[in-house]
Parts: C-alpha cells; sequence; structure tokens
C-alpha cells in the first residue's frame, strides 16, 4: 500500500462524510437550490487561486527539476478547472470579482499557504492531495449509475472524468516521491479533509 492510499484509508470516515453530505447529496439528485451552488462556485473560485499559489511556491521550493516540472503541470490544471468556475459564474450570475471568502474558505487557504511557504514539499503535497482525490471520489460515486440529467451534471461529469483522475495520481505521486509517514504528515492530511468537509458545510448553510 502507498503512503497515498494509507492516508486516504485512514480518512474515508471524512470523505463519506463528504459524500453524504446534504451540500453533495444535493449535486447527486439534482435538487440542491441554485443560490447555493452558486454561493459555492464563488468561494471554489477564490479557493483555487490560493490552490494554484500553493502549487507554484511548491515548484519553487522543490529540491530537483522533476518535481518542479510536476507542480507546474498541475497548476494548468487548476486553471482549466478555474475556466470552468467562469462558465458557472456566468450561468449563475456569480460576480467573481466581488467574492470574499467565508471563514471557512479563509480557513483553509490559510492552511494551504502557511504550509507551501513553511513545511517541506512532500507535507506540501500532502496537505494538497486530499482534495484531489476526494473531488475524484466524489464524482466517480455520482456517476456510479451514469451522469444524471439535471442542472449539475457537468460538475459530476468533471470530476468523475479520466482527464481529472491523472491529477489527483500525479499529485499523490509527489507524496510518495517526498513525504515522509510521520504523525505530523497524517494530521495534515486529515486537517485538509476536515477543512473540505466544512467547505461543503458552509456552503449548505449560505443565505
Amino acid at each position: 500500500m502507498t503512503l497515498s492510499d494509507l492516508l486516504w484509508n485512514a480518512n474515508l470516515d471524512l470523505a463519506r462524510a463528504c459524500l453524504d453530505s446534504p451540500f453533495v447529496r444535493g449535486l447527486a439528485t439534482g435538487t440542491l437550490p441554485p443560490d447555493k451552488f452558486a454561493t459555492y462556485t464563488g468561494q471554489d473560485a477564490f479557493f483555487l487561486k490560493a490552490f494554484a499559489r500553493a502549487y507554484s511556491v511548491a515548484a519553487a521550493r522543490s529540491p530537483d527539476w522533476e518535481g518542479f516540472q510536476t507542480f507546474h503541470h498541475l497548476v494548468e490544471g487548476v486553471l482549466d478547472e478555474m475556466a470552468l468556475h467562469r462558465e458557472y459564474a456566468k450561468e449563475w450570475g456569480v460576480d467573481l470579482e466581488a467574492i470574499e471568502p467565508s471563514l471557512a474558505t479563509r480557513r483553509y487557504i490559510d492552511f494551504l499557504s502557511a504550509t507551501a511557504w513553511s513545511a517541506d514539499v512532500g507535507t506540501t503535497a500532502a496537505a494538497m492531495s486530499p482534495c484531489m482525490r476526494l473531488y475524484f471520489f466524489l464524482g466517480r460515486e455520482l456517476a456510479r449509475d451514469g451522469i444524471p440529467d439535471h442542472r449539475y451534471s457537468e460538475w459530476i461529469r468533471t470530476y468523475s472524468s479520466d482527464e481529472f483522475e491523472p491529477l489527483a495520481k500525479q499529485l499523490e505521486a509527489l507524496v510518495e516521491r517526498y513525504a515522509t509517514d510521520t504523525p505530523a504528515l497524517h494530521q495534515t492530511y486529515r486537517y485538509a479533509m476536515q477543512c473540505e468537509l466544512e467547505f461543503f458545510e458552509s456552503a449548505w448553510r449560505s443565505q
């Protein structure tokens, strides 16, 4: 079992909590109130900017050229995802330039930024990995019986796609390459998963 698999399996309770959250269940059935998805879209776009910056910091601090290239390639994946969010924003009437981060969003991006600047790149990869693995997990679970036909179909299609999985695997490969299996690493990974759950819960509670 790889270190990434070990970390993921140790946090399946939080991954399943995300899957069972009212927000994600609403995505699955198409019954999520549009205003809550609009809030999520804005917050996630704000978060993705911080995610891309964390990748860039990790690239600059990478101890070898291979890591530098891989982190930069992953930035491109985030930019593609941000383009999708811009389309969502147009559809849902969200002004991405006017978004203020929620407490859950701020907590998550502050954690990523602090980790990227102060920890080794293996720990940074482990802090960012839950987001990628979780979204692929959610996408595949929601598409288990086929892509549904409703207003959130494109979200499910994106995160269940064969194009998204390699990005998650590339990041996990960086965990294997640079991270060391320590209690601190496990705590970092779990905190990131808790931030993911709080992110969905915050979007659900939004007015």
